[in-house]
């Protein structure tokens, strides 16, 4: 009897370890998510903010006077939830490998040891991503990036931190609300997909 106790004590000092572990992260550099973007106009150069290619419910504004970080982009949405933080993308200001390592022991120690690989496989870009849902059902992903090689990808050290549900909030109204943006199933039934329609498409 007298070692049960001891060994519940270590079983429950284990638990409360790895809950630390498991903390959902909701900001960085000091930009929280699903917070209202104009909190932070002293650290945003809004006048470069614009549409997200592709994803007109988005918008995008870049970051100024960040200590630590070279530059960022804080994106926000424009239709279920007006100018609100759906994700922070900052480049660290010390691009080094070595930088990198120390970030990831860190990460590694607070939000858990075992994230999922979203590098490539000759490692020339190496991503690694941490994902959580919140008290709130909220599904937020961070991810930790380094590349020096790529010139396709974000070069340096990167973070991202997105909230994925608000996206496809955003996403969802936008297609609601602008229901000429959308392809109907008849209309895509109806494409010309004849033999000049595929020679036009593929490469030759």
């Amino acid at each position: 009897m007298k070692y049960i106790l001891p060994l519940l004590a270590l079983i429950l000092l284990f638990l409360g370890t790895d809950v630390c572990r498991a903390d959902v992260p909701h900001q960085v550099a000091g930009f929280v998510l699903g917070t209202d973007i104009s909190r932070y106009t002293d650290k945003l150069n809004m006048q470069s903010a614009l549409p997200v290619r592709f994803r007109p419910y988005l918008k995008e504004v870049e970051t100024r006077n960040l200590p630590g970080f070279k530059i960022g982009l804080v994106t926000y949405g424009t239709c279920a939830a007006p100018n609100h933080i759906v994700r922070i993308r900052l480049k660290y200001e010390n691009a080094s490998k070595k930088f990198f390592e120390l970030l990831l022991k860190r990460f590694k120690r607070r939000f858990g040891p075992d994230p999922e690989w979203r590098g490539d496989p000759f490692e020339v870009i190496i991503a690694w991503k941490w994902s959580f849902v919140d008290a709130k059902k909220n599904r937020i992903s961070l991810i930790l990036q380094h590349n020096t090689l790529n010139k396709n990808e974000k070069m340096g050290n990167v973070v991202k931190l997105t909230m994925w549900n608000r996206i496809e909030a955003e996403r969802a109204c936008w297609d609601k609300t602008h229901p000429e943006h959308r392809l109907a199933p008849k209309e895509a039934e109806s494409m010309p997909w004849g033999p000049r329609f595929w020679q036009h498409c593929i490469p030759r």
